[in-house]
């Protein structure tokens, strides 16, 4: 079945939320899910029911999506989200970024759980992403062009909206938090990183790693959808800190800054 036709029909199962006119779309990674419990007049739809989902199989990651009321807009989320290392192609990974495109999302705000490669951050930190780097091997545009989503050759020049950074900076300050702010790199997984190759992606400009993002922000930017990245600092990435790596860790994390990071973005959503 083509990618279209696939698009067709999710969105008819959606026809509710399609009718609410979500204009915000949220990718909520391990562990931050709470803020999609603050979604009022919430409808949800478990993955596994929804045509041409996949399945979420991370712990951290509820997989479902929850559309309602948050901020004072309405929004749609992803409450878990969907991996390259878990064997789905990128097309399925981003797939439910095309349907935000076409339930009529605007703007992505998309979080992920990250390694701290910077030696600045710490544990804890909340990162801005001004850019990124993919090291996946591949890209989800690869293939046919979905002519009525975006171009054959879309710019990547501000992948990351300059103007929403500001916002949530603006946010921050006001809220007396302290923003770190840099280059996100997305690589395979789900090994961890070697010390080796900690030291090699900070030569190339990397702040934070992990195994996702880039794709969703390559289809949404591809589609003209603004986005806004935000990665929760839940670990120092190998050799740089004091014990071995853990996904427990990162969830761990993850629950400490749930409030900080829930907060920012729901002030985030209620200014846009």
């Amino acid at each position: 079945m083509k990618l279209e036709d696939k698009l067709n029909e999710t969105v008819s199962f959606l026809a509710a939320v399609e009718k609410n006119k979500p204009r915000i779309g949220l990718i909520l990674g391990s562990g931050l899910g709470v803020l999609a419990e603050e979604i009022a007049n919430a409808k949800k739809y478990a993955y596994e029911d929804i045509p041409h989902f996949p399945v979420s199989t991370v712990e951290g990651h509820a997989g479902q999506l929850v559309c309602g009321d948050l901020g004072g807009k309405t929004v749609i989320a992803m409450q878990g989200r969907f991996h390259y290392y878990e064997g789905y192609s990128l097309t399925e990974v981003t797939y439910p970024v095309r349907v935000m495109r076409e339930l009529g999302i605007e703007t992505l705000i998309i979080t992920n759980a990250a390694g701290g490669i910077n030696p600045e951050f710490k544990a804890g930190d909340l990162m801005l992403i001004a850019d990124h780097i993919n090291l996946m091997g591949a890209n989800p545009l690869r293939g046919p062009n979905v002519d009525r989503q975006g171009p054959r050759f879309p710019d990547m020049t501000e992948a990351y909206a300059p103007e929403l950074r500001e916002l949530a900076r603006q946010i921050a300050g006001e809220l007396g938090y302290s923003l770190q702010e840099g280059v996100y790199v997305a690589v395979f997984g789900p090994s961890y990183e070697t010390s080796a190759e900690i030291r090699f992606l900070r030569t190339i400009g990397a702040d934070a790693v992990g195994m996702s993002t880039v794709p969703e922000v390559i289809v949404a930017r591809h589609a003209g959808i603004k986005v806004l990245g935000i990665s929760c600092i839940t670990n120092m990435a190998a050799g740089l800190g004091h014990k071995p790596l853990s996904h427990d860790e990162v969830m761990e994390t993850a629950e400490k800054t749930k409030s900080k990071f829930s907060k920012l973005v729901h002030e985030v959503v209620r200014r846009i």
